[in-house]
C-alpha cells in the first residue's frame, strides 16, 4: 500500500521557556542548520544561545500562540485533514523537530500497512536546513527502523506552474483593496556558505548578480536561485510593474554573511525612501509560523512605522487553502497512479 507523509518544521510543545529551550536545542544542533564542527556547535548553541534565547523566543511564541496551540501545528493539521479527505490512501503529518517526530509519522503509516511512502517536505524551495535535513533524517530512520519501506520524496516545487498559479492567486487576494507602493517578497535567510555547499558544480554559485540568472545544473539545489525565480514567476503571472516589488531575506543568526538584502533593513530603507504603503509576502513557507507572524507581521510593521511608513499589510502563507490542498492531492495522485520517478520529477 502507498502512503503519504507531510512534513513541516515543528514547534515547541508550549510557550514555556523550558519547552522552547528543548525545541531550540534540537533545531540548532542539527548540523544542516548550523553547519560547523560539532564542538563549535555545542559551544555556540549550548554555551551561548540557549543561555539567553529561550526566554526571548518564549515571549515571541506567547504573542502568536493560538488557543488550540502552535499556529504552525494547527494549520498543518488542517491541511493534512483536507488532503486526507480527498484520498483513499493513508496520509500522516510529522515535524522535523519537536514531539511530532518523523519516526512517529512513519510508524503511523507502517502500522496501517504502508510499504511505499511519499514524503512531502512542505517547503517550495530546496535548502540544506529544510528539505535536505528532512530527506537525510528520513533515510536514517528507514535504514534503522523501516528497512522494508520504499521511499520517494517530492522535489522542490517553487517553479511548477500550478504552484505559481496558487501562490499568485493568494497574493492577489491578499492585495485586494490595498493600494501598495511596494510588494516585498521576504524569504527565510541562510548563510551564504550553504549556497556554496549545495553547488553540485563546485563553482557556479558566486552569489553575485549573474549566477542565479545564468542556466546551470547548480540551480536544482540553489536556494537563492529558487527564491529569486519564485519572485520572478509570480511577478510575471501577476503582471507586476518593475520597481514595485523586490526580494529580501529574513532571520539571520551569528556573524557570518547571510543572504542579502536583509528584510529588516530593506523595510527600513524603503520606509525612509518614502514608501508609504507596503505589502509583504513570505513564500519560503507554506504555513504561517513564528517567523511570519511575529518577526514579519509584528516586528516588520513596527520598523516600517518607525521610519514613516503608513500602511503595512502581511499576506498570509498558503496555509490550508483549498486550492493548495487540492494541488497536493493532484501531485500525490500523480505519484500514486504513475511511475513515481517521472510523476514527481
Amino acid at each position: 500500500m502507498k502512503g503519504v507523509l507531510l512534513v513541516n518544521l515543528g514547534s515547541p510543545d508550549s510557550t514555556d521557556p523550558k519547552d522552547v529551550k528543548k525545541y531550540l536545542d534540537e533545531f540548532l544542533m542539527d548540523p544542516r542548520v548550523i553547519d560547523v564542527p560539532r564542538w563549535a556547535r555545542i559551544l555556540l548553541v549550548r554555551g551561548i544561545i540557549l543561555n539567553t534565547r529561550p526566554k526571548k523566543s518564549a515571549e515571541a511564541y506567547q504573542k502568536i500562540w493560538w488557543e488550540e496551540g502552535s499556529p504552525l501545528i494547527v494549520i498543518s493539521e488542517r491541511l493534512k485533514a483536507k488532503v486526507q479527505q480527498q484520498l483513499n490512501i493513508p496520509v500522516a503529518l510529522a515535524m522535523r523537530y519537536g514531539s511530532m517526530t518523523l519516526k512517529k509519522g512513519m510508524q503511523e503509516l507502517v502500522d496501517q500497512g504502508v510499504t511505499e511512502l511519499l514524503t512531502i517536505p512542505l517547503y517550495p524551495q530546496f535548502a540544506m536546513a529544510t528539505t535536505e535535513t528532512i530527506d537525510v533524517k528520513v533515510a536514517e530512520l528507514q535504514a534503522e527502523h523501516f528497512p522494508e519501506l520504499s521511499i520517494s520524496s517530492l522535489p522542490a516545487f517553487y517553479h511548477r506552474k500550478e504552484y505559481i498559479e496558487v501562490l499568485s492567486r493568494s497574493i492577489a487576494e491578499g492585495l485586494k483593496g490595498f493600494e501598495y507602493d511596494h510588494l516585498l517578497f521576504s524569504y527565510h535567510g541562510v548563510p551564504e556558505r550553504h549556497i556554496r555547499k549545495s553547488d553540485i558544480t563546485n563553482g557556479h554559485c558566486k552569489i553575485n548578480g549573474s549566477c542565479c540568472v545564468t542556466p546551470s545544473k547548480a540551480h536544482r539545489f540553489c536556494y537563492r536561485h529558487q527564491c529569486l525565480e519564485t519572485t520572478r514567476l509570480v511577478a510575471e503571472t501577476l503582471g507586476l510593474k518593475e520597481n514595485t516589488y523586490s526580494t529580501s531575506f529574513q532571520s539571520r543568526l551569528g556573524f557570518d554573511p547571510w543572504l542579502q538584502p536583509y528584510t529588516d533593513r530593506t523595510i527600513e530603507r524603503l520606509g525612509k525612501a518614502g514608501i508609504k504603503n507596503m505589502a509583504i509576502v513570505t513564500p519560503a513557507f507554506v504555513s504561517d509560523c513564528l517567523e511570519t507572524l511575529e518577526e514579519i507581521a509584528m516586528e516588520g510593521e513596527e520598523i516600517f512605522h518607525e521610519v514613516g511608513g503608513d500602511d503595512f499589510r502581511t499576506i498570509p502563507c498558503l496555509n490550508d487553502r483549498d486550492d493548495f490542498a487540492q494541488l497536493l492531492v493532484d501531485w500525490i495522485e500523480e505519484w500514486r497512479i504513475v511511475n513515481p520517478t517521472t510523476a514527481i520529477a
